[in-house]
């Protein structure tokens, strides 16, 4: 009973200090990551794909080694080396809670035809989708990712015929996550195949999200010769998907299930489990302890070996 009682007397002295300390710093860890960042304005030559990338209005550019980082170590994806750089919003960091970022990749696996892009029902091709995740679930849980599930679309496929730009946005739930992800995907195409340009948010962010969109499908373009007119039907390879595939996401199967990002997921369950296992050594004495268990199991060990010792 002694013991409880200690053990409730330095919890309440001590753990809101030390939840104090790892408060701040974490803060110091946030604010160094935003001021290593450097960002990039104007015209960028895109490494991939032949094309030009004219920051718009409202952005900032990150180069391919700062977004890797971000998506892999920040914000806990799988790693893609495919990533050419990003677009983040003038006035946010890539640590806050509110922060977003549009990922630009390049794929060139030929020339996508749109004949479809006037006849797809995609409520059915959702469905279809659904069912896809699903299957992907079982890879994530290999590679030690939460599972996913698709809730439904936060903004239904349109296909710019003019442009030669389709874009969307899907509702995804990550494990036990409260807040729901946003990916809002658009595709660029081109001669010999497109940019996918896609932005990972927070379903609060929809709204500013989606009233950047007019001016991103314009941000990027083929230089002359690989635009999607310029297509050679006697030299050129056509894809093996339409536009119902670009939004099936069948395309990216050779990409696994980095298709589907998240935000936030690493690094603020790492600083939990580091900041519980600081309270507990300092507690109990205990260093060489691991925590590895959620903080409530290890709580309710906690309190069961208490009893027993009674």
């Amino acid at each position: 009973m002694k013991k409880i009682l200690l053990t409730l007397f330095l919890s309440a002295v001590f753990i809101p200090k030390i939840i104090a300390q790892k408060s701040d710093t974490t803060a110091a860890y946030y604010d160094n990551i935003e001021k290593s960042m450097k960002y990039e304005s104007g015209k960028i030559n895109l490494t991939e794909g032949d094309g030009t990338l004219n920051i718009p209005k409202g952005f900032k550019f990150l180069n391919a080694e700062q977004t890797q980082s971000i998506l892999t170590n920040l914000w806990g994806n799988p790693e893609d080396k495919s990533v050419l750089g990003a677009l983040v919003p003038d006035g946010k960091g890539v640590t806050h809670s509110n922060s977003w970022m549009f990922i630009i990749t390049y794929q060139g696996d030929g020339y996508v035809k749109d004949d479809d892009a006037d006849d797809i029902d995609y409520d059915d091709l959702l469905k279809t989708m659904k069912e896809d995740t699903q299957v992907t679930n079982e890879e994530r849980k290999k590679g030690g990712y939460p599972e996913v599930q698709l809730v439904g679309w936060a903004s239904k496929p349109y296909y710019d015929s003019n442009l030669k730009v389709l874009h969307w946005a899907k509702e995804l739930k990550f494990g036990k996550d409260e807040v729901n992800t946003l990916n809002y995907d658009l595709r660029v195409l081109g001669r010999k195949g497109m940019y996918n340009i896609s932005a990972v948010a927070n379903m609060g962010e929809l709204a500013e999200v989606k009233a950047s969109i007019p001016g991103i499908v314009k941000s990027v373009e083929f230089n002359d010769g690989n635009k999607y007119l310029d297509f050679d039907a006697d030299t050129d390879t056509v894809a093996a998907w339409t536009i119902g595939g670009l939004v099936a996401g069948k395309v990216l199967a050779k990409v696994g299930f980095f298709a589907i990002l998240a935000k936030f997921g690493k690094i603020i369950v790492v600083s939990l489990i580091a900041g519980f296992a600081a309270v507990k050594k300092f507690l109990f004495g205990k260093k060489d302890q691991v925590v590895t268990r959620p903080v409530e199991e290890e709580t309710a060990l906690l309190e069961e070996n208490n009893s027993t010792e009674e």
